[in-house]
């Protein structure tokens, strides 16, 4: 757990992976075997093992994050109640291995014998109410599940409400979970990664000609967002700044996948940002939320080079490490900021002519003053956010 594990990945290229339990038989036998998975038998100090009993996995990890977060932030994670902060949460599928076994249960032994802990535990919004639990956050309780867009878009909505003065301190993020069940349903709807004739490994080949799907994971990421003012009074120490935010809805998407407005997608975000007083020209970096889907992995590069044109910096996709989902790419996003060493894109072998986009190759790079961080989604969701390097 934390951000130097994720940031030596990132400048290994390597992503963690482990075999998905497949002896419930969800699984095609050929279908893909591998998740990005968190080896974590324990969340002390964070969260006791009694507590973690009562939880689902997807609400154990947003509580330590949560957790985490307040203490790297220098302030009390305690449960005394705070009308003032808030909890905003992104989702993609909430407790699906809690969904499971609640259906199991209605099935056998019948309505009459299903568990309220797994019940409670199934609803989207239950781990950011955990959160409000476990740290006395009696503010507004947001969760937002637009699929791969849900992390960023908590980010952008968290600035607005301290902006507005709605809170004065937000704990924003995102939380997944892999489940054997969700596993298998991306698998047999081709989102996931496939091993190909020529070896026998499962590769998010983010923007690459050969690009297939990509590889799912789970965690959670939470960051805390107060204003300038907030926190120069207490002596913080700052990430960053949030300089500006864009919103979208691509109505040519599908429910479950990505469509082709790339154009007015290119137009919105443009038009935004100038609103806001940024130009795309002070970018000096893209953290992109590509993940090798094919569909996906056009429109973010369509997108990108018709905002851009000829003046697109350089792009790191970290969910080539990271994976799709758990708040990895989230939390990547600010150690590009940080400037840390990247690796080449891992399972980058050869650019696509349509897209007309190579990532990042791992050379050197300046540490960037500001960067855009990108998620288009399944469904139509776009959002976009310009951080800005904290100088305190």
């Amino acid at each position: 757990m934390g951000l130097k594990p994720l940031a030596e990945a990132l400048r290994r290229g390597q992503q963690p992976l482990a075999v998905v339990d497949r002896s419930r038989g969800y699984h095609r036998p050929s279908g893909a075997r591998l998740a990005g998975l968190m080896a974590c038998d324990s969340f002390e100090p964070w969260l006791s093992r009694r507590t973690a009993r009562r939880m689902s996995p997807a609400s154990r990890s947003a509580v330590c994050a949560a957790r985490m977060a307040l203490d790297a932030a220098g302030l009390s994670a305690t449960a005394e109640p705070d009308g003032s902060t808030a909890v905003c949460l992104g989702t993609s599928y909430g407790s699906t291995n809690y969904a499971t076994d609640l259906l199991h249960q209605i099935q056998d032994p019948g309505p009459l014998g299903i568990s309220p802990l797994l019940f409670m535990e199934t609803v989207a919004n239950a781990h950011a109410g955990q959160i409000a639990l476990a740290v006395g956050a009696t503010g507004p309780n947001l969760t937002i599940s637009q699929r791969e867009a849900s992390g960023l878009l908590t980010l952008a909505r968290g600035a607005d409400w301290i902006r507005v003065g709605r809170a004065r301190r937000v704990l924003a993020g995102c939380v997944d979970e892999v489940s054997p069940i969700l596993h298998a349903i991306l698998d047999r709807f081709g989102a996931l990664a496939r091993s190909s004739s020529t070896e026998d490994l499962e590769v998010a080949r983010v923007f690459d000609a050969d690009r297939n799907g990509f590889v799912i994971a789970d965690g959670a990421t939470v960051l805390i967002l107060e204003s300038a003012a907030e926190a120069e009074q207490r002596g913080a120490a700052t990430l960053a700044t949030v300089a500006a935010s864009a919103r979208a809805n691509d109505p040519s998407a599908s429910v479950s996948d990505w469509g082709a407005g790339h154009v007015q997608l290119a137009r919105r975000l443009t038009g935004r940002l100038k609103a806001q007083g940024v130009d795309l020209a002070s970018i000096d970096l893209v953290v992109s939320g590509a993940s090798g889907s094919r569909r996906g992995d056009r429109l973010e590069a369509l997108v990108l080079r018709e905002a851009f044109g000829n003046d697109l910096p350089v792009v790191l996709a970290p969910k080539a490490v990271t994976g799709e989902y758990g708040g990895g790419f989230l939390a990547s996003a600010f150690l590009a900021l940080d400037g840390i060493d990247w690796a080449a894109t891992p399972g980058f072998r050869r650019a696509d002519p349509e897209l007309d986009l190579t990532p990042h190759a791992g050379e050197p790079l300046a540490r960037p003053e500001r960067i855009l961080v990108t998620s288009l989604a399944a469904g139509g969701a776009a959002c976009w956010v310009v951080l800005d390097r904290s100088t305190a």
